[in-house]
């Protein structure tokens, strides 16, 4: 039987919702503990590039009978592009669980903080709780959230 204490060892593991949960980057081992899980689809916002990125990923996602999406998103540089592809993807797999992740959790916190504020109509204030428990947004983040804000308001 599946122990969801095997999820809180991912990176930054945060359960959204009973269909969204949220980590850092998983290990080649712990996609098969989201599988597990029942997850379905992993949307992936870091780089190729980024802290212990998985250079097969999409393999070892597919491997598991998993989707796999990926929207690298640039740290110093997100965009409204990668956010509307984000929200895209979403939308279309809404009945799916959804495991997305970046390296540390950050950027699939605001995005996900964005997706839950602007397209699930959630209360700005319980949205952030989880943004913020992840990390507060730095000056680039911040500006990229209220450009966001501005433009799907």
């Amino acid at each position: 039987m599946f122990e969801q204490n095997n999820l809180i060892e991912i990176y930054n593991f945060l359960q959204i919702s009973d269909k969204i949960a949220t980590s850092g980057q998983p290990t080649a081992e712990q996609f098969a503990t989201i599988k597990e899980a029942g997850y379905q689809l992993i949307i992936n916002l870091a780089l190729p590039t980024s802290n212990n990125a998985l250079p097969n990923e999409n393999e070892i996602v597919e491997s598991q009978g998993m989707q796999y999406v990926h929207i690298p998103v640039i740290w110093e540089n997100p965009t409204l592009e990668d956010l509307n592809q984000f929200f895209n993807v979403m939308q279309a797999n809404a009945e799916k669980q959804i495991f997305v992740h970046c390296a540390a959790n950050m950027r699939v916190s605001a995005f996900i903080y964005l997706y839950r504020r602007l397209r699930q109509g959630l209360n700005d204030e319980i949205a952030k709780q989880d943004l913020q428990q992840i990390w507060i947004p730095n000056e680039v983040w911040n500006n990229f959230i209220q450009e966001a804000v501005h433009n799907y308001s």
